[in-house]
This record gives C-alpha cells, structure tokens and sequence, in this order.
C-alpha cells in the first residue's frame, strides 16, 4: 500500500485493549497531531474512531497496514513502548515520559452531542466493565439509584457490548453498542456513576460529571481524563489487587455508596 493518499511525514500509533485503555493513548494522537506527524491509529477500530472523528487519527486500522511511517509507537509488551508503567504511574504520564513528548492534551473531548439523546439531562448508571472482578453489586447501585431519585434525578441505565447481564435486573436502561454514539449521548448527560470501566473513561473525557467507583483496580494507574471526574475508592490495605482478586471483594462493599452519598 503506497503512501500517496496520505499526508506525510506519516506516524503509526498502535495500541490494542478495551474502551479504556485506548481512549488513554489518545493524548498521543492529539500530541502528534499538534506536531503535524498525520497519526494513524492501529488497533480496536469502533474505539479509534472517535478519535478519527475530531482529527486526532487520519485514519484507523485493526492491522498495522504497509506504510512507510516516519515514526512508529507500538504500546504492547514486545513493542518500543511498555503499555503498564513500572510503578503506581498514571498510565498517560508514563506515554508521555516514555515518549519524551510534552504532556500537553484536551482534558474533554471535543465531540459533538446527540441532538436527541436518550440520556439528556439524566444520572446515567453503569456498574459493568469489562471484566466481572470488576463489576459493582447490582445492589450497590440500586441503592445509588433510590438516592438520585430522592434527589429528583431521573435515571437510566446504560448498556454497552459487555453489560446484556443487567437487562435481567433493570429496565429504565438505553442499549447501544456503537462507542461513538454512546460518546456523543453521554455529552448531554447530568452525571454519571459507574464502575472502573472503558464507558466511564469515556464520560470523564467527554466532560460530564462523572463519579468512579472503583474495588480492585488502582485509581493512580488507570485515573480517567477529564476535569470534572470524582474517583471513589475505600482504599483498603489490600487494594489494589486486580486482577488477583479474592472471592469477598471487601473493596465493593456498600460503604462505596456511602461514599458517593457524601460527594454529590
């Protein structure tokens, strides 16, 4: 494939992992954007896109295609940059150190909103992930519900690719599968309350006002973007764990909720 129908000099960007962990490299687009170096991003395509869609990716790959790139960062554990820091490092921080690169990026996502979005003016709910070690009690967040009400939120539910469990628990719920959609709904949002996961990361960056609630994982390495994020954690001793949890999950007790209560 020849280089003729893009702009040079040409950079690739590849980074493979879930909603959050790619939306966290893209300050490494916008960075080389603001350089001129025309970023290709190579990894979960329905995930870069945003990206594509603000100008931050002159294009997106599932595979790394045959360009003649003039600079190339591979995030992976046999690439040039190690996609975990050594230490308790914010992941981004940690980018840009290994990249000698000015920690210089968009604290929000310049995304336009759904004009009809179901999730307008609501407290959205989402306290699925990914991976179940990290999933909230289902009680848990029914409680958070009851007290968003009393506060005269209306609330809903939102459910992406990994969270059809919850359609057997709740029905006041808005299902999409399309990360970008969810994205520009998410931009009329009141709040938003969810578990450690990539939909959270991504409400943070897209600047509501988003409350984390985080059990096993560890809130200094994986702190989302954005400037109006509340991460929650009960700090026990033996957090974080992740992903060597234990069966009791002390770390996602009710006392999150109480937590949360006192924050909003």
């Amino acid at each position: 494939m020849a280089n003729c129908k893009y702009p040079q000099p040409l950079s690739l960007v590849y980074r493979r992992g879930g909603l959050g962990d790619t939306l966290l490299t893209f300050p490494i687009l916008e960075a080389l954007t603001n350089l001129g170096q025309n970023p290709i991003a190579v990894g979960n395509t329905d995930y870069f896109i945003i990206a594509k869609e603000i100008g931050w990716a002159i294009d997106v790959y599932s595979e790394i295609p045959k360009l003649n790139f003039t600079n190339q960062i591979k995030i992976s554990l046999d690439g040039n940059v190690p996609p975990f820091p050594k230490g308790r490092e914010w992941i981004v921080s940690h980018y840009f150190r290994a990249l000698g690169l000015s920690p210089k990026f968009s604290k929000t996502l310049p995304l336009k909103p759904f004009e009809k979005s179901p999730l307008s003016g609501k407290a959205v709910l989402h306290p699925s992930s990914g991976s179940r070690k990290k999933n909230l009690p289902p009680e848990l967040f029914l409680r958070i519900e009851h007290h968003l009400k009393a506060l005269g939120y209306e609330t809903i539910y939102l459910i992406g690719e990994a969270d059809l469990w919850l359609t057997e628990i709740v029905k006041n719920y808005w299902q999409s599968s399309s990360p970008l959609e969810i994205a520009r709904a998410l931009k009329t949002s009141a709040i938003f309350i969810g578990a450690d996961s990539g939909i959270s990361h991504l409400a943070s960056y897209c600047g509501v006002k988003t409350y984390i609630l985080y059990g096993p994982t560890d809130p200094i390495i994986w702190k989302p973007i954005g400037q109006n994020t509340y991460q929650i954690s009960l700090n026990l001793p033996c957090s974080p764990c992740f992903p060597n949890t234990c069966d009791a999950q002390p770390c996602l007790s009710p006392n999150l909720a109480e937590l949360f209560f006192s924050l909003i």
